[in-house]
This record gives C-alpha cells, sequence and structure tokens, in this order.
C-alpha cells in the first residue's frame, strides 16, 4: 500500500468510526475529512485551532481509528505529500496564456482549471475496486433507482438514459409528479438506490436515503465531502469534487464518475449485454432515428 492509499485509508477509518466519536471529536475529524492536505502539514495547535476545537481532541479522535497519538495520526499524510503528484507545466503554461488572452480570459482559465481539478481529484481518491465493487452491486440488483434534484436531476436522467440502451431496471427518481420516497414504496433489499446532492445538502434526498435504508436497498452515494450526510450513510460512497469559481457546484466530476460507474457495471454484467446494446442500436438505424448521409 502506497502512501496515498495509507492516508487513504485513514480517511475511510475515519468516516468508519464517526458513529462512536463525540460531538467534538466529529468536528475534528469533519475538518480531516474535508482538508486532508492540511493534516500533513499543520501541528496539533495549528488544526485544532482551525477546526475550533481543543488539541486534546484531535489526539482522542487518533486513537479512536488505532494511532497512539495525532503524530502517528499525522505520518501518512505527510508522506502522501512528499510523493506528490506530477506537476503539469504545460498546462500551467497553457492556462496563463488563456488568462492573458482578453477580458474574459482569467473566467475561461479558472473554469478550465477548476475543471480538470475537479477530474483529477475526485479519481486520485477513488480506486478500481470500489467501482467494481458497486458495479456488480448494481447489475445484480432488480431494479436501480438513480435520485437527483435540482441540476442533479439532470445528471440522474442522463446515467439511466445512457443505461437504458442496455438494460431496463433503471429508474430515475423523482418521477415527474411524484417523491422520491414514494417512488421507492415497493423497493427493498433486492434494489439499489444510487443518490446524489451537494452542500447545501437536499433535504428530500437525505430523508430516501434513510427510508431506503430502512427498506434494506444497497445505497450508493455521490457527495462532496467524505463528511456528508450522503457519504456517511452509504454502503458504497463516492466523493466528488465541485469546485467552480461560479455560483453553482461543477457536475463535471459526477458527470464523469456515474459514466465510469456504468462502464464498469457492462464490464462485470453477462455477456448479453453487447447483444442488447447491439440491437438497441440496430433498432435505431432500421427505424431512421439516426440521420445517415446519402452517397455522393
Amino acid at each position: 500500500m502506497n502512501e496515498t492509499n495509507v492516508s487513504r485509508h485513514v480517511l475511510h477509518q475515519l468516516s468508519a468510526v464517526w458513529d462512536a466519536l463525540t460531538p467534538e471529536a466529529r468536528k475534528a475529524a469533519r475538518y480531516v475529512l474535508e482538508n486532508p492536505n492540511d493534516v500533513g502539514v499543520s501541528t496539533v495547535r495549528e488544526i485544532a485551532e482551525a477546526a475550533n476545537v481543543k488539541p486534546n481532541t484531535f489526539v482522542r479522535m487518533a486513537r479512536q481509528v488505532g494511532f497512539e497519538g495525532y503524530e502517528d495520526f499525522r505520518a501518512p499524510f505527510r508522506a502522501a505529500i512528499r510523493a506528490g503528484s506530477a506537476d503539469f507545466p504545460e498546462r500551467a503554461r497553457w492556462l496563463q496564456d488563456i488568462r492573458k488572452s482578453g477580458d474574459l480570459g482569467g473566467l475561461y482559465a479558472d473554469m478550465v482549471q477548476d475543471a480538470l481539478r475537479n477530474i483529477e481529484e475526485t479519481f486520485a481518491q477513488i480506486t478500481a475496486e470500489q467501482l467494481k465493487t458497486a458495479a456488480e452491486a448494481i447489475w445484480n440488483s432488480r431494479n436501480v433507482y438513480t435520485l437527483g434534484v435540482g441540476v442533479n436531476n439532470a445528471n440522474a436522467r442522463n446515467f439511466t438514459y445512457l443505461a437504458s440502451t442496455g438494460m431496463t431496471q433503471f429508474h430515475a427518481i423523482p418521477r415527474p409528479g411524484s417523491t422520491a420516497v414514494d417512488d421507492l414504496a415497493w423497493a427493498d433489499d433486492q434494489d439499489v438506490l444510487i443518490a446524489m446532492t451537494c452542500k447545501p445538502y437536499r433535504t428530500e434526498v437525505i430523508e430516501a436515503i434513510a427510508i431506503a435504508q430502512e427498506q434494506g436497498l444497497t445505497v450508493i452515494g455521490l457527495s462532496d465531502s467524505p463528511a456528508s450526510p450522503v457519504i456517511l450513510a452509504a454502503d458504497h460512497g463516492f466523493v466528488v469534487a465541485v469546485d467552480t469559481p461560479q455560483f453553482f457546484p461543477s457536475s463535471v466530476s459526477t458527470i464523469a464518475l456515474l459514466e465510469t460507474l456504468l462502464s464498469f457495471v457492462i464490464a462485470v454484467a453477462s455477456d448479453e449485454i453487447v447483444d442488447r446494446v447491439t440491437a438497441f442500436h440496430k433498432r435505431r438505424h432500421e427505424l431512421h432515428i439516426y440521420h445517415e448521409a446519402a452517397d455522393r
């Protein structure tokens, strides 16, 4: 296990013991989950001040995940920083050129930089094994309900639309004129709920996850923080980076992750999925749904 994976494992352990933490320890844990890079460069007093807790709170929190104290807890994060990720001088030069290109060059560069960084940060903390396990749960389920409201409603429907080219058990919720909890009325432990929301977290999504848990569904959660109620409640949680200079959270990494998850579903599926996708597109050609230019 390399340095980055070790620090990632510590964050996973911290999420796993969340329910056992005191309210003060949760404040410390939330700060670590949302600012892991600060751990490697901060003393216990510095990070305690940033999290607005006492230094001893960080010491106790570290012990709850199996370390002797804060310095031991901090070590894998320092190692991960030393290991570092590759610099991208050509990209930096390109972004600088964009910034100099005109009145909106700075905005353009900021949007591009955040979109690229969001993708990198999202996939840097997710393993192929995590995606494979979630994909197997999806493929082996009876029904898959994908829940998103606001901008994530479009993301949920896009995911469901793509899946429908080869599979029939996918449903985007809430359906028009319905509510998410009503759409889950007859779901049970044979079904999967994929739920997504970012800060400020939507109440109807959190409530639907709680209902799904009560009914035995497997929950796959996408959200913007390891401390998000979506991630903490999920059987399979994926943190997506959503930074942007605009007023709305970016959907770039959410869409990329959903597309990747669907590709894993197809990869773990039985051979019939290839035939189904082929038949679906053959039918579209036969019905002239696709425009085909006449030979000249």
